[in-house]
């Protein structure tokens, strides 16, 4: 997947100004690199750190600016990273620190292309959460399948020690391909010598994580805005977005368009504006949020800003941005059943909806996409979509059903002509333009 940024323009190796009002943050620079900036290029960039080791910003100015800022999780739940650091800085106990750039999400690469250009923004946010909070080590978690990733982020790493620029020790580990193995829980399982399955809570993280110590744990995206945060004050930050949704992110824009792609977008950007930047064509539907996400009418949701509270009233959310555009030839019922029968194998086994629940409504749909049912499978369907919700020991189960029960009223039309035996054409064909569904992995360790 290429890159794109949205307004991007060349900067000519000048440091970015604080009064700049510009999308161009997390992206200055991306379109004319084909790797990572190194230390000197990054700094040249973006200056150096206001709280390195002989810094003025203190653990506790700079909670206060990065909660000022209202910079919110970019990894999909959005909770308050402001929140989230005075939390962990507030146990007793020295914390510790997990920086998240698993992106198990098949239709995001948001945080692979932030760490394939701008890897020492990412080490600069980390590096700060870890004075924050009081941290001496910080746990970068990378996918293990991404190896060409993890050399990259270590030799970032490697120049940042030779400068002797960081306090906190930064440790690269490698996790097993799975999509529950970047929820949280997991992370910290792992890390603590267990499987990447996500763990029963509570106790949180933030609680007891890593070796039993407060844990803080941010995605990589999350961490790269403190890094900005920290350097040019929240009044900076707010300057894009909206007051509810301040700054920028990270959206993957891919499917029917003639430019897929990363772009950086202000916070509250509508959907339709950011369709039009990757030059979506011929859109029967969009897919909100990623897997965990949701099914919708482009032209219902066009004029939507791209926020929690805007997306709300749609039964949507932005998860990890994603926007996938499905083709106006493609079959969103056909679409649905691969990316059930996909979540269903990656769920940790852990409990009876994920067992048995998600199997059983990955056959359903399989059944619908064929266009041969057996028995009342919509009555059915429905029946087990309404029971799993909230029943489950991690999070995956409501994700999936959320995503299924989409599908049932973004193409009711279809799944009727599906139930009555009368598939659609468009469910036989198979094109470039589909979701992708990477190869389940085996390994937990």
């Amino acid at each position: 997947m290429s890159l794109h940024v949205e307004g991007a323009g060349e900067v000519g190796g000048q440091r970015m100004e604080a009064r700049e009002r510009s999308t161009r943050r997390l992206t200055v620079g991306w379109q004319h690199a084909g790797r990572p900036a190194g230390l000197r290029e990054h700094l040249d960039l973006y200056g150096p750190l206001p709280a390195g080791r002989r810094g003025h910003l203190d653990p506790r100015s700079l909670i206060d600016a990065v909660a000022a800022a209202g910079l919110t999780g970019r990894g999909g739940a959005g909770f308050p990273t402001g929140t989230k650091l005075r939390a962990v800085a507030g146990r007793r106990g020295q914390a510790v620190v997990v920086a998240n750039g698993m992106e198990s999400e098949p239709a995001s690469e948001k945080d692979q292309a932030l760490l394939a250009r701008a890897p020492h923004l990412v080490l600069d946010g980390a590096a700060l959460a870890a004075r924050a909070v009081g941290a001496q080590t910080v746990h970068i978690c990378l996918d293990r399948n991404r190896r060409r990733q993890a050399d990259e982020v270590i030799q970032a790493i490697t120049e940042r020690w030779e400068a002797r620029l960081d306090e906190a020790q930064f440790l690269v580990h490698e996790l097993p391909h799975r999509y529950v193995s970047s929820e949280e829980t997991a992370l910290v399982r792992w890390l603590n010598g267990g499987e990447a399955r996500p763990a029963a809570t509570p106790p949180r993280p933030y609680e007891r994580g890593v070796d039993r110590a407060p844990t803080l744990v941010d995605n990589v995206e999350t961490l790269a805005h403190i890094g900005l945060i920290a350097r040019y004050g929240p009044r900076w930050f707010r300057e894009a977005g909206r007051p509810d949704a301040p700054g920028t992110m990270l959206v993957t824009a891919a499917g029917s368009v003639r430019q897929p792609g990363v772009y950086e977008i202000e916070s509250g950007t509508q959907i339709g504006q950011v369709l039009n930047l990757a030059e979506a064509v011929d859109v029967g539907a969009v897919l909100i949020g990623g897997y965990f996400g949701t099914w919708h009418d482009p032209r219902q949701v066009a004029g939507l800003p791209l926020t929690a509270a805007g997306l709300k009233p749609a039964g949507a959310a932005p998860g990890a941005g994603v926007l996938f555009a499905l083709a106006e030839g493609r079959c969103g019922v056909s679409e649905t059943a691969r990316v059930l029968s996909y979540l269903a194998r990656q769920s940790a086994q852990q409990c009876g909806p994920c067992q048995f629940g998600l199997p059983a409504i990955a056959d359903d749909l399989a059944q619908l996409a064929a266009g041969r049912p057996e028995g009342d499978v919509l009555r059915r369907l429905e029946r087990r979509l309404e029971v799993i919700p909230g029943r489950g020991a991690c999070r995956h189960p409501d994700g999936a059903v959320r995503l299924a029960a989409s599908a049932l009223t973004a193409f009711s039309d279809d799944i009727r002509a599906h139930a009555a035996r009368r598939p659609c054409p468009a469910a036989y064909r198979r094109s470039l333009a589909g979701l992708p569904i990477p190869r389940t992995e085996d390994e937990w360790r």
